[in-house]
């Protein structure tokens, strides 16, 4: 049964009450609507959010102008980590695509919390390692993946938090769409036309359906053999 330990977000403070108190109460509640520009790259990164609800995306703007989408980040996931550990500027942009309601803490409220909280710690460990690996395999995915294989992957990585059991893989996983077809374009490095294509060839297949709501991933083990990963 295929595992892909690095796409697993769930949420953070997940069998940490204790932790998730504390860092509430230390940091502020920003409530955030669509498409609002949570920072730019190059920002100083001063800060890390928790996302208690919503889906932001992180990405950068290439010189000609095509919008290239690295991670999302789903509800309970922290994020913003990597330059607040050091204080460096931001490497790309964090946008909402869904209303949101975050919780921003500083650098120095950050550390403390780590000080005092280590479980947090060494999960915040985990998760950057986590993130390492899956940029790893994208990488990997863009040098030896066709489209198709990318695309599927992608759908994996968008409905992994549904597909962690034996039996999930047997059975319908509904997603949500905040994604356009341009979007997962950029996250394949492929174009709007060619995931269009794939998408609707899949369902001719009969391994998805989908319309402007949500995608329905009928047999999630057998798309992945369509894919031969």
């Amino acid at each position: 049964m295929p595992t892909y330990w690095h796409l697993g977000t769930g949420d953070f403070f997940e069998d940490l009450p204790r932790e998730r108190e504390a860092f509430l109460k230390m940091s502020r509640t920003r409530e955030m609507g669509r498409n609002e520009i949570v920072f730019f790259e190059g920002d100083p990164g001063r800060s890390c959010f928790y996302l208690e609800r919503g889906l932001v995306k992180i990405f950068r703007i290439t010189p000609s102008g095509k919008e290239s989408i690295f991670f999302l980040r789903r509800s309970g996931e922290l994020f913003g980590l990597a330059e607040v550990m050091d204080s460096s500027d931001r490497k790309a942009n964090a946008q909402t695509m869904s209303p949101c309601l975050l919780h921003e803490m500083p650098r120095r409220d950050f550390d403390a919390f780590l000080e005092e909280h280590i479980t947090a710690m060494r999960k915040v460990m985990y998760t950057l390692g986590r993130r390492v690996r899956y940029l790893g395999e994208q990488v990997s995915n863009l040098m030896v993946c066709d489209v198709n294989m990318r695309l599927v992957k992608l759908l994996v990585y968008i409905g992994y938090d549904s597909l962690k059991t034996e039996d999930a893989w047997l059975k319908p996983v509904h997603i949500p769409i905040h994604l356009t077809q341009e979007q997962m374009a950029s996250m394949t490095g492929s174009c709007q036309q060619t995931i269009s294509e794939l998408l609707n060839r899949y369902q001719e297949e009969g391994l998805i359906e989908f319309n402007r709501k949500e995608i329905v991933i009928l047999n999630p083990l057998e798309l992945l053999k369509k894919a031969q990963i």
